[in-house]
């Protein structure tokens, strides 16, 4: 039988010879380039050390590459904008790129649960914008 009434506040303290494993993060793979690599650690580094499991990595990684194509797909759109002669058929192409990225960006983004669409737990919301049910008085 254990002992009756509130724990004391020594009792809950972590003893010293009882060790905690540090969750460390993973590294980015070794075929991403250097500066998708900046990427990785980037996103990695924003949330909890355990937020990747193995199972995402490969995931992760695509993301990194199709930010870096998202930047480079910006740049060429920027240097055509700022050209005298526009040509129209190629500009509207690197649109087309630009969405595709876009897409492929928010689709991985939200699988990996970086956005906050992707984390909202509407039990934590504390009723902002919450609509009750009339059957739920």
């Amino acid at each position: 039988m254990g002992q009756r009434g509130r724990k004391s506040a020594a009792s809950l303290v972590v003893s010293p010879g009882s060790a905690v494993a540090p969750v460390e993060r993973p590294d980015a793979p070794d075929e991403l380039t250097e500066e998708q690599s900046r990427i990785w650690y980037a996103v990695t580094g924003s949330l909890p050390a355990d937020w990747f499991g193995r199972e995402t990595h490969e995931v992760l990684a695509q993301y990194c590459r199709h930010t870096i194509a998202a930047r480079r797909v910006a740049q060429l759109i920027r240097s055509f904008e700022g050209s005298e002669a526009l040509d129209v058929v190629e500009y509207d192409r690197l649109l087309k790129m630009q969405e595709r990225e876009g897409r492929a960006l928010s689709s991985l983004a939200t699988r990996l649960r970086l956005t906050p669409q992707a984390t909202y737990d509407a039990k934590k919301s504390k009723g902002k914008g919450a609509v009750r049910k009339p059957w739920e008085n």
